[in-house]
């Protein structure tokens, strides 16, 4: 019973953390500024408008390429961001 139980905090704990990743290149202001920790609504909406003038972001280390957005930001969401 302790195996089951186990197994079953597992997957609710790997379910919780893929839910959580969000794709910076398809995902609106909402949802960036939901899923990210230390990116607010207006961070949000500068990756918006980044990637609406440039183009998708082709490496996560890109995002620092958006006003007020640093490496330490970019690393502590490094697991939560995706791209495609």
């Amino acid at each position: 019973m302790n195996y089951l139980k186990a197994l079953l905090i597992a997957v609710f704990l790997f379910a919780q953390s893929a839910m959580a990743a969000v794709n910076v290149n398809k995902a609106d202001a909402a949802q960036i500024a939901e899923e990210l920790k230390g990116i607010g609504l207006s961070k949000a909406t500068a990756i918006v408008a980044y990637r609406t003038q440039n183009g998708p972001f082709k490496t996560v280390e890109q995002l620092t390429e958006v006003k007020g957005i640093g490496l330490k930001t970019v690393e502590k969401n490094r697991s939560e961001i995706l791209l495609k």
